[in-house]
């Protein structure tokens, strides 16, 4: 599928800090794959007893895909299992899922206006991920839901992102359900190796020391808020608060903030300002809350027509 993004290409793999400059220089040749997320694919068990496809990787490659990306997920669990799962986006994204004796399941046990207040257990786990995956991609999107992904890859990068909530969690054999911890000593490390991060409020305190590696190394962070301002901090400039425009009907809001990262990650790659890009992506997030499921997440000219319509004088 052909694109028309070009981001700075730094060279980076999963072992060594970068050390090229953060200036944007365009790529000199196709990558593999636009878009690349690794993370677990989950079954999201709603309060209503239905079952849905879920997690950050999946959300967001289908958001990447919708602009226009050639995009791949690299997940583990059941094969057959994640499949049929995917089934009604297989044609999509490409799909690789290293084989685990679980699939990743979560069950939403309460719901709010605010998506990180949302109460899960962990019904299921696929385990760690295996490290040192092969990754040729333009963009690579570390997408965690549950302390699964590798602390290093190899092959040609040009872009990283992180979205680190699933570093950040812990559950316990007596009652599953997810909470908030401090994320192990090697996650810093991934943060530092990222272009961009993008983390919610709720979990930034959490994620301090994450932040913390990541705006040392240079990287762009978006504390996204729900209808709140989102906070973009850049390394040397002060804190810039974002705006977020209002949502006339919000249906459900999985999957919100992940959408959100996609379309961040893609435009700031694609040399966009980080306030540009957030805009975008506050647009993006804002058409997936219009609908239900990963069927509303939108387009480029949905995306683009509801910026339109969020801008000053409008």
């Amino acid at each position: 599928m052909p694109t028309r993004h070009a981001v700075a290409r730094r060279g980076k793999t999963g072992g060594h800090s970068p050390t090229a400059s953060r200036a944007t220089t365009k790529v000199k040749r196709r990558l593999h794959f636009d878009y690349t997320t690794i993370g677990h694919v989950t079954i999201d068990v709603l309060p209503d007893g239905s079952r849905r496809a879920g997690g950050a990787a999946f959300y967001s490659a289908v958001q990447a895909a919708r602009l226009g990306l050639r995009a791949l997920i690299l997940t583990s669990g059941v094969e057959r299992e994640i499949e049929e799962l995917l089934e009604p986006y297989g044609d999509e994204f490409e799909l690789r899922v290293l084989p685990a004796e679980h699939t990743t399941t979560l069950q939403t046990l309460a719901s709010s206006a605010d998506a990180g207040a949302r109460r899960q257990r962990v019904l299921a786990w696929a385990g760690p991920m295996a490290q040192d995956p092969r990754v040729q991609s333009t963009i690579l999107h570390l997408a965690p839901v549950a302390r699964e992904s590798p602390s290093r890859w190899r092959g040609p990068v040009a872009f990283v992102g992180l979205t680190p909530q699933g570093m950040v969690r812990e559950w316990s054999a007596a009652d599953a359900e997810v909470r908030i911890c401090q994320p192990a000593p090697e996650a810093a490390e991934v943060a530092g190796r990222c272009d961009a991060l993008v983390v919610s409020e709720h979990e930034r305190e959490g994620c301090a020391s994450l932040i913390a590696a990541a705006s040392a190394a240079g990287a762009v962070v978006v504390v996204t808020s729900g209808e709140h301002p989102n906070t973009i901090l850049t390394p040397g400039s002060a804190p810039v608060e974002m705006h977020v425009p209002a949502i006339e009907r919000t249906l459900d809001d999985l999957g919100a903030g992940d959408v959100f990262a996609a379309a961040f990650f893609v435009e700031l790659a694609d040399g966009c300002s980080p306030s540009q890009a957030a805009a975008f992506a506050n647009a993006a997030a804002a058409v997936r809350l219009g609908g239900a499921g990963a069927g509303a997440i939108g387009g480029r000219a949905e995306i683009e027509a509801r910026l339109s319509r969020a801008a000053p004088g409008r």
